[in-house]
């Protein structure tokens, strides 16, 4: 998708300014040609002929006749020119010549004694005391590029004219012109075609790493850069990769502590509103029998009742509710371990069903006098994974809650099941079922269906929610279900 930022594509920028150098270069190349190419010309054609006779002169002053040697010498050099000359003696006797003989007597004559100009265009170009170089062009002939004259008299005191054709470098320029124009058109047409080329070459990585860029803005770190042309753009690419990765990695590792710290402001408020519950809750159950020990030992001190009997009475009643309150308070400080996660569990492998009897066997007496029956079926070893003392404590309060809620046939069952990879304990007891709108309830802190029997009996309303926290922290289930003669509680742990 293109970016709604970008007005150009570095692409289209690239073969522009490619394709806009080729043309600059080509029309700068056609303007120099038409300013300097003539002046170019011209000033090699003259050092060509300075040339020339510089040569002349060092021949001819070696003697007053020209042998046949440097004669054949003049002769080689005028070829190799492109020059014509003629050489006269001060009295005009032809010495040397090379060319059209009369034209060059006739511009010579012309030149000494200034005749023969009417016609032409004569433009002196360099003038000193040994010889005039001057382009002389006809004024007649429009095509006429002219020729470069130069005459004057050597050191020997010999005459010469030495006459080079200048070539329509005018015409030339604009045949050649034309000519670079249908090449250039050409060779602009393939610069276009291999910009367009190249420049997908160099872009292609380029975009892959705007993609990659607008990727990590997402915060997207999945996309990689691939590329492998081994240059600068791949230095980049690896670098953004390395980016990438460093990103990625803090910004995890920034989600890990943001995500502890919101667990431990969590937790910090989860503890300060147990912290709160657990005062209420003591201040509320510490109330009752904190009255009554109060009101029975100002009894005992205002000797309400001076017989020994009613005294041993109230003191009855104070241990008792002393003794509750020491029950209630050491449940708490348990279960608020639990929740807290301070009672670390011991994961070890034992027999349930050997941990079971053995809480049958502690609770004997108080199975007898609540006049109850206990079936518990032989099993063979039902091994399971927990903490010993922790699931004997869940079991204990299980019967215990049984043999006070029991009624009618006065039975309790107990039962061992296995469900794959759990074993599952039931405790169920005949008498009353729990109202439907308490069963989700009575997990919780202090909850009591019944409060006048649940204070019969002694107890506090704690004893399930230990129960749910030991479970909790071994990560396994526990419930409760009515039936009809009575109810069942269950609990699961991992047998495997």
């Amino acid at each position: 998708m293109k970016n709604k930022n970008v007005k150009f594509s570095l692409r289209t920028k690239m073969v522009c300014m490619m394709g806009g150098m080729a043309v600059g270069i080509f029309l700068l190349y056609i303007l120099v040609n038409a300013i300097f190419l003539e002046k170019y010309y011209i000033d090699n054609k003259r050092k060509a002929i300075i040339n020339t006779y510089m040569q002349m002169e060092q021949i001819v002053r070696k003697g007053d006749a020209l042998t046949d040697t440097e004669m054949q010498d003049i002769e080689r050099m005028c070829a190799k020119t492109g020059v014509t000359t003629l050489i006269t003696s001060s009295s005009g006797d032809i010495l040397f010549t090379y060319g059209n003989k009369e034209l060059l007597k006739y511009r010579l004559n012309a030149a000494i004694f200034d005749q023969g100009t009417n016609n032409l265009y004569v433009d002196i170009i360099q003038k000193n005391k040994k010889y005039v170089l001057q382009k002389v062009n006809s004024m007649e002939a429009e095509n006429d590029s002219g020729n470069l004259e130069m005459w004057g008299v050597f050191s020997n005191g010999d005459i010469f004219i030495i006459r080079m054709a200048v070539a329509n470098i005018h015409d030339s320029v604009n045949i050649y012109n034309k000519f670079l124009f249908v090449v250039a058109t050409i060779v602009m047409l393939i610069s276009f075609i291999v910009a367009s080329i190249i420049s997908s070459r160099v872009i292609k990585p380029l975009l892959q790493l705007t993609k990659i860029s607008e990727k990590m803005l997402d915060l997207n770190f999945e996309v990689r850069y691939t590329g492998t042309s081994h240059d600068e753009i791949d230095v980049l690419g690896n670098t953004m990769n390395e980016l990438s990765d460093k990103l990625e990695s803090t910004i995890t590792q920034l989600k890990i502590a943001n995500n502890e710290l919101q667990n431990d402001i969590a937790k910090k408020e989860e503890v300060d509103e147990m912290r709160k519950e657990f005062i209420s809750n003591v201040s509320h159950e510490l109330k009752t029998p904190i009255a009554l020990i109060q009101g029975y030992a100002e009894g005992l001190k205002e000797n309400v009742n001076e017989d020994e009997e009613s005294r041993d009475f109230y003191c009855d009643v104070i241990t008792d509710e002393a003794l509750k309150m020491n029950k209630m308070v050491k449940k708490l400080l348990t279960l608020n371990q639990l929740e807290f996660g301070n009672n670390q569990i011991q994961i070890e492998r034992f027999d349930i069903y050997e941990v079971i009897k053995g809480v049958l066997s502690k609770l004997n007496l108080m199975i007898e006098q609540n006049n109850a029956t206990v079936k518990l079926d032989n099993y063979e070893s039902m091994y399971v994974y927990g903490d010993e003392f922790q699931i004997e404590e869940v079991i204990t309060n299980y019967v215990t809650n049984a043999l006070n809620h029991i009624d009618y046939e006065r039975i309790i069952t107990i039962s061992i099941e296995r469900k794959e990879d759990k074993i599952r304990v039931t405790v169920h007891n005949t008498g009353d079922n729990i109202p439907e709108k308490d069963l989700q309830n009575i997990w919780e802190k202090f909850f009591k269906v019944d409060k006048a029997r649940t204070r019969e009996y002694g107890g506090s309303g704690i004893g399930l929610s230990i129960v749910k926290a030991i479970m909790k922290s071994h990560n396994n289930d526990c419930g409760v279900v009515n039936t009809s003669d009575g109810v069942a509680f269950w609990l699961e742990l991992d047998s495997k």
